[in-house]
């Protein structure tokens, strides 16, 4: 039996973070909605296959989930609400896993105007109107075992990595303030931090300085953040909310 549907931004590529999430959320009974923006990835040049997000929803599939494809670009005001609607079209969007993001590299003197408002656009406003569409459409007050979940992917990226890393602050606090205010409706909500996860941006220089400078002597992997989002989806892990979480194996303990 389905828990309900979740709803996935930002599996593009097989080797994301979120396509890992994807896969095992469908293992954990859930079905799915999954965003894409295939014009992102090819612009960025990062290691992708020919239909990757397909693919990755054939494999959630496999495990008997209900899967939804969606191909959208969340810089458009208009995606997040039709995003929603699309989701709960069944009148069952139970979470929200917001794995999207723009990441471009650049610092305080090579950003543009045009590289900044596309991070903010996607990185912080977006999500606002995600969480906004989402708590809209949910029934108020809802049941304890029917409670709405937020969670979103973070970083803690800052110099050379400006637009990038000051967006995902603004994300912070958005799910912070989306805990404190949408509490009452029954809705949890957090961060996660991964910490580095080498989902194809890695050289084998900043492997080897990743392994170094975390504790427990390896790189994350998709399945590890996979492992809290399920965790923080299910019933256990209800009184978890307004959190920033660091799943990284000690990473940023060792800065």
């Amino acid at each position: 039996m389905s828990h309900g549907t979740v709803l996935i931004t930002g599996v593009g590529r097989r080797r994301g973070i979120a396509a890992g999430l994807a896969v095992a959320l469908a293992a954990a009974g859930w079905d799915l909605t999954l965003n894409h923006w295939q014009p992102y990835d090819e612009r960025l040049g990062k290691e992708h296959g020919r239909d990757d997000p397909a693919d990755v929803a054939q494999e959630c599939r496999t495990h008997g989930a209900e899967v939804d494809v969606i191909s959208a670009d969340l810089a458009d005001v208009t995606v997040p609400d039709a995003l929603i609607g699309r989701a709960n079209r069944r009148d069952d969007l139970t979470a929200i896993v917001l794995a999207h993001t723009e990441g471009v590299n650049s610092g305080v003197l090579d950003t543009t105007i045009e590289s900044w408002d596309r991070h903010y656009a996607v990185n912080a406003r977006t999500n606002w109107l995600l969480i906004k569409a989402f708590a809209e459409q949910l029934s108020s007050p809802v049941r304890e075992a029917e409670a709405g979940r937020i969670v979103a992917l973070t970083s803690d990226h800052s110099a050379y990595n400006l637009p990038y890393g000051t967006s995902k602050g603004a994300l912070d606090r958005l799910v912070v303030a989306a805990a404190i205010e949408l509490g009452g409706a029954g809705i949890r909500a957090n961060c996660i931090n991964p910490g580095p996860i080498d989902t194809g941006w890695m050289d084998d220089e900043i492997r080897e300085a990743g392994v170094a400078q975390t504790p427990l002597g390896r790189l994350g992997t998709p399945q590890d953040t996979a492992d809290l989002v399920t965790f923080l989806l299910s019933p256990a892990g209800g009184w978890i909310t307004g959190q920033v979480l660091y799943s990284s194996g000690g990473f940023h303990t060792s800065k």
